[in-house]
């Protein structure tokens, strides 16, 4: 079980554990020192430890600005870095380098004194990749300086991070020519390179060379090693090999080809007395955070407080992104509380984790608190502060605070990304700005700066909505800057589809080849499926027709879009040519279209073609689903198949939904033509128990209690439906006055004609015989009541007053048909 984070005193901190009790850890304090871990070499892990800071500082001091393929970008002029923490004559020689071209010149002052440490900094503080490997040939040329590992090392990192493979293997094959031998950063160097490349056998290939020298994998280059299968996510494979390195187990390497993505992790990994190394720690835990092992992660941070580990703010944010994304915001709280008491203040990357961890959690205010806490303390927030609140505010509508940050953005001369772009024109296309949204898009479209999926995104937003225009406008902005591609046609084919604007979504499509662009499935789904809805399912069946020449139709969807259309217009023959057109492309039909088939048979009675197409699903493996069953339910009510309606309401009732009210209303039905009271009573009182009895279920009771003269039960229904509200319709107004007038109820009668009248239901024949019963019954003459009808006819609205005076006269024993 988890323990939750508490804060004890100034000097404890009390950490998830794994048991059910949580301990104190004591914080190192700054001057607490701590032995360093073994190294199998015998090499200053410390040292090694500080040149392999894998995120911020990259080995060997290479430069971080780069292109998009990865290389170094080149700076006019300029070859290395003049970077003032050298002591010394060190930024004289770099000075000179970055001025003088040629190496014989700019290095001449220095050129018999070089020390190793000299050297090795030089090739490290290159920009361009070229001119390190200029400047350590012309080391080995003048073949008075001894070039050691760490100088081949640097040189391996140089060309691995440009991935310059054939000049690593030629320094490989140069070393072993020379006899210089590899160390364990050497090793841990080209696993790194080849990893970060995507690598991953090749990278594992040279771990097994390593081992196959008889030389284990140190502190730093099993953690290069970890990483390789976090990247991979192979958390299993990571946390496997991490745990066999750390109890001193032989690893016996083997490279698997299949990625494996288990996110099970052995929480013991660390179960073990080995020391490790701040950044070690950091990369189980984050391995073991991307793995979804919060526990694992908690007790490998305890751990490592309990050793008198140094934390440092990268350990802290990824616990805190870590415990964020779990749900635990009080140990976020904590953490950060403790951050700068610990001297880890938090940087961008800790307030970015915030703001995310609070949009997240819907806590928007919060999230924007954060950031300005974030310049509070002089931070510069960078493109991720930005985006993340901006597309918070935009999803949500909020205008003003979205427009503030764009401000500052603006400001600040921070690019707009396309996402961000098509966030704002959706908020306020949302919010029916379409005047805001229309300047936004322009500002991007005018300066150039829109990608085709930006396009896209636009016209999407204005379709949604049904701003139809708005979207051909984007369209036709596109089609200028000639980026028009499928996602265009898709988005704004899809546009038409919600404006129901059917003629130009087939002429948008029809003309695609114009533009060079091909349709793809998603194209002719849409399409299909548009027209299908719209009733047009004989130009939906042409579209399918070609989709099907090519080649696009890979399963039944299409077909089942134009198939139901047919069969919703009953137009049965056409869905049943479909269909037999399917089975003849060997595209199998599923449910759904047995379903639409079954349901348009049942619809037109056709017992025998519905039951044929039941016999064909289960034949295909398809059990029935429930809206099968209500369609054959209401099949065998039409045709008074009472054992078969039977027999499917009992598969109903065994389904996890259970029987519909349209189904439980339907057996009603044959239990009163049948006068089985019992059976419909039981049905009436479970639609009442579940709350869905309906007007029509109300109805069918009553007409079935007064059709067996139980005349009290049937004015109980009268009742429950009118306090219900369930009097809604003629039919229903008319069973009523029909029990009325049987019962001789002129009272109940009149006030139920009068809400009738008054609710705007206009009373047919069957309610003026109904009231005319009644009347009779209460010694009115047949040819005063004669007259009321053809009254009614003549003119209705007197004819109605006729009607309400004549009933009202009735109550008080007066005639009054002749007034």
């Amino acid at each position: 079980m988890l323990v939750r984070l508490q804060l004890l005193d100034t000097n404890t901190l009390l950490l998830p554990a794994p048991l059910e009790n949580s301990l104190p850890i004591p914080i190192p304090s700054k001057t607490t020192q701590h032995a360093l871990p073994y190294s199998p070499n015998g090499i200053d892990q410390e040292s090694r430890l500080k040149k392999l800071t894998l995120e911020k500082n990259s080995d060997f001091g290479l430069p971080k600005k780069r292109g998009d393929n990865g290389s170094v970008l080149k700076q006019r002029k300029v070859h290395s870095r003049c970077s003032t923490k050298w002591g010394g004559r060190i930024p004289a020689i770099l000075q000179a380098l970055n001025t003088i071209q040629d190496l014989d010149e700019a290095l001449r002052p220095w050129e018999e004194s070089l020390t190793n440490k000299e050297m090795s900094i030089i090739l490290k503080q290159q920009v361009s990749w070229q001119r390190a490997l200029e400047i350590f040939e012309w080391f080995k040329q003048k073949g008075c300086y001894d070039l050691n590992v760490i100088h081949y090392n640097i040189m391996i990192w140089v060309l691995g991070k440009v991935r310059r493979w054939s000049c690593v293997e030629s320094l490989w094959n140069e070393m072993n020519a020379k006899g210089v031998s590899p160390v364990n950063s050497t090793y841990g160097t080209l696993i790194d390179v080849y990893s970060k490349a995507g690598l991953k056998e090749e990278a594992l290939a040279w771990l097994q060379r390593m081992q196959s020298q008889g030389m284990e994998p140190d502190e730093i280059t099993m953690g290069i090693v970890v990483q390789l299968h976090k990247r991979a996510r192979e958390f299993q494979k990571a946390e496997e090999i991490f745990r066999k390195w750390s109890r001193g187990e032989p690893l016996i390497l083997g490279i698997n080809h299949n990625t494996v993505d288990t996110p099970q992790v052995d929480s013991e990994v660390l179960h073990t007395n080995v020391c490790l190394r701040s950044h070690t720690y950091n990369t189980l835990i984050d391995t073991f955070g991307k793995a979804g092992q919060l526990r694992a992660a908690s007790e490998t941070f305890a751990k490592m407080i309990k050793q008198g580990t140094g934390l440092t703010t990268v350990t802290l944010n990824t616990m805190i992104h870590l415990y964020g994304n779990h749900g635990h915001l009080r140990q976020v709280s904590l953490l950060l509380q403790r951050m700068e008491e610990l001297q880890c203040p938090p940087d961008t990357r800790t307030y970015n984790i915030l703001i995310s961890l609070y949009v997240k959690h819907n806590s928007i205010d919060l999230a924007a608190k954060y950031l300005a806490k974030m310049k509070e303390a002089c931070l510069e927030p960078d493109l991720v502060s930005y985006r993340t609140l901006l597309y918070a505010y935009s999803t949500r509508k909020m205008v003003q605070e979205a427009e503030e940050l764009i401000g500052e953005m603006d400001e600040r001369g921070l690019e707009i990304d396309e996402f961000t772009q098509s966030a704002l024109t959706r908020m306020y296309v949302e919010s029916g700005m379409l005047e805001q949204s229309w300047l936004w898009f322009r500002r991007f479209h005018l300066a150039g700066n829109i990608t085709s999926d930006c396009y896209a995104a636009t016209i999407d937003a204005y379709g949604k909505q049904g701003y139809t225009l708005e979207a051909e406008k984007v369209f036709m902005c596109c089609k200028e800057r000639k980026k028009l591609s499928v996602l265009e046609f898709n988005v704004m084919i899809k546009a038409y589809g919600i404006g129901k604007s059917y003629d130009k979504a087939y002429q948008l499509f029809d003309c695609m080849e114009k533009f060079d662009v091909v349709a793809d499935k998603c194209s002719y789904s849409s399409l299909i499926h548009i027209l299908a809805s719209a009733d047009k399912p004989h130009i939906a069946k042409s579209y399918l027709k070609k989709m099907q020449e090519a080649g696009l139709v890979s399963d039944c969807i299409p077909y089942s879009a134009v198939i139901s259309s047919f069969a919703k217009l009953g137009q049965l023959e056409m869905a049943e040519g479909l269909y037999k057109e399917m089975i003849e492309c060997a595209v199998q039909p599923d449910v759904i279209i047995y379903g639409a088939l079954i349901n348009a048979f049942a619809d037109a009675g056709s017992v025998k073609e519905a039951i044929s197409y039941v016999d064909e699903m289960r034949k295909a493996g398809f059990p029935g689903n429930p809206a099968i069953y209500d369609s054959l339910i209401k099949l065998y009510t039409k045709v008074g198949y009472l054992k078969e309606a039977q027999e499917t309401y009992k598969l109903l009732q065994s389904s996890d939904q259970g029987p519909s009210v349209c189904s439980s209303n339907c057996m009603i039905d044959l239990y009163t033509e049948r006068l089985m009271v019992e059976q419909a009573k039981e049905i009436f009182e479970s639609l009442k128990k579940n709350e869905i009895a309906n007007e029509f279920s109300y109805a069918m009771m009553l007409c079935m209690y007064k059709k067996i003269g139980r005349l009290d039960e049937a004015i109980q229904i009268a009742k429950q439906m009118r306090k219900l509200g369930l009097l809604t319709d003629l039919l229903s107004y008319n069973n009523v006055l029909g029990l009325y007038s049987m019962d001789r109820r002129l009272r109940e009668a009149k006030v139920t004609f009068k809400e009738m009248i008054e609710s705007g239901i206009q009373p047919d024949d069957f309610t003026f015989r109904a009231l005319g019963h009644v009347m009779l019954n209460c010694g009115v003459s047949k040819q005063a009541i004669g007259r009321l009808e053809v009254m009614v006819k003549r003119d209705a609205p007197r004819g109605l007053q006729a009607w309400m005076l004549a009933l009202s006269c009735g109550l008080e024993g007066d005639d009054c048909t002749n007034k």
